[in-house]
């Protein structure tokens, strides 16, 4: 069975994939990174609908958004650890978080191995969407514009992510 890419490229139109994902609103293999390496946390859509809120569903499983200042997540100062609210792996540590003025919880940086991401064609510009590398569940998108060191803000749904306390 031949795929997209394998088509165009024998068409010699192998560069023109980018352009055909933006147009169909898909990632392209070279953009996406495969979430959900743990096959214990490939649930049925029943089980994570029994699992999760409603809230927390239509994020992390619908790459929905939450509206803007609507997590007490966005305001919370103490040390801890923010995990993912699908599978509970440790995703961003307080010491990256910072007010974005965004309403969204934003960090700096995220834990080592934590997320993989995809390109995001979905609002036409390009956007980077990442996710939590164990469960897939969707967390937000990050940009270019934080604070140093990194220069990234990565803008989490409140409702995708469990704080824990230190």
């Amino acid at each position: 069975m031949i795929n997209r890419r394998s088509l165009l490229a024998v068409l010699g139109l192998g560069s023109l994939a980018p352009v055909l994902a933006a147009l169909l609103g898909r990632a392209t293999t070279a953009d996406a990174a495969s979430p959900a390496n743990d096959p214990a946390w490939q649930l049925s859509d029943s089980q994570w609908r029994e699992r999760l809120s409603p809230e927390s569903y239509a994020v992390l499983r619908r790459e929905g958004t939450e509206r803007p200042f609507s997590s007490a997540l966005n305001a919370e100062k103490r040390p801890g650890t923010y995990r993912c609210a699908g599978c509970e792996l440790p995703l961003f540590s307080s010491e990256a978080k910072y007010d974005s003025g965004t309403g969204w919880p934003s960090f700096f940086a995220a834990l080592p191995q934590a997320i993989s991401s995809k390109r995001d064609f979905k609002l036409i510009v390009p956007r980077t969407e990442y996710h939590c590398s164990r469960c897939g569940g969707h967390q937000g998108h990050v940009f270019n514009d934080g604070p140093p060191p990194s220069g990234k803000r990565y803008c989490n749904n409140g409702v995708a992510l469990i704080f824990e306390p230190d």
